[in-house]
């Protein structure tokens, strides 16, 4: 039973607005948080299976996780209601909370990060150099691209820039920064608590500018469907 402390239409209105928004709210950290989870898994899985040590550790992973969870919530909560969640069908109350645009976002998203990812450990197995350093840079790798797909699952959904409005989701931009913060003080300093060694500059802007192109790609692909919408 529900009890209308005020009946007026505006009030409705704005709370059938609030429930729709925190609905796609939660779908967006479950599509964000799952996309992780399957990249995450099969490259600890099928990783140990021909390279001499495991890609990610323990600790790497609780800081993955750290991410996945605490921080990707805070975020991801801290959008914005939208009028434009007005403009769509009621939804069944029996509809399964991952759609199908969700799950094809992360069986393609996250098999391509798994591609990619195990690729470069492909590479690193059969390069010469450091290994400490090679798997310092396929760690920093694999946050860097969950750190820009967290623009993109922002915007899921939508074919908005996943900058907009950002500068009224301060919970966003602290989370951005916290991250970043925390990523450079990890493999500056984390050491042989978390397998990592120092890593240059040049190296810093080729990493952070090669996992960009998940939001670049993502907003493409957004601007596009914006022409065609209209």
């Amino acid at each position: 039973d529900i009890t209308l402390l005020d009946d007026s239409f505006n009030s409705i209105a704005t709370a059938v607005m609030w429930g729709r928004s925190l609905y796609h709210n939660i779908q967006r950290f479950i599509l964000f948080q799952l996309t992780i989870n399957l990249s995450a898994l099969l490259i600890v899985l099928i990783g140990s299976m021909f390279g001499r040590e495991l890609p990610l550790t323990v600790t790497q992973m609780l800081w993955v996780n750290l991410i996945m969870d605490t921080f990707a919530a805070l975020a991801l909560a801290s959008i914005p209601p939208s009028e434009s969640v007005m403009q769509e069908k009621p939804r069944s109350s029996s509809d399964f909370i991952i759609s199908k645009t969700m799950r094809s976002y992360i069986l393609g998203v996250g098999g391509a990060f798994l591609i990619i990812l195990m690729g470069m450990l492909y590479w690193f197995n059969h390069a010469e150099g450091g290994t400490p350093e090679r798997l310092t840079i396929f760690f920093t790798f694999f946050v860097m691209l969950q750190f820009w797909n967290l623009f993109n699952a922002r915007v899921f959904g939508t074919t908005d820039s996943a900058f907009k409005g950002i500068s009224k989701s301060y919970g966003m931009e602290l989370i951005v920064l916290a991250i970043l913060i925390g990523q450079f003080l990890i493999v500056q300093f984390g050491g042989a608590v978390f397998r990592t060694v120092p890593l240059d500059l040049v190296t810093w802007v080729i990493i952070i500018a090669s996992t960009s192109l998940v939001l670049w790609v993502g907003e493409a692909i957004r601007f596009i469907r914006r022409l065609t919408q209209k």
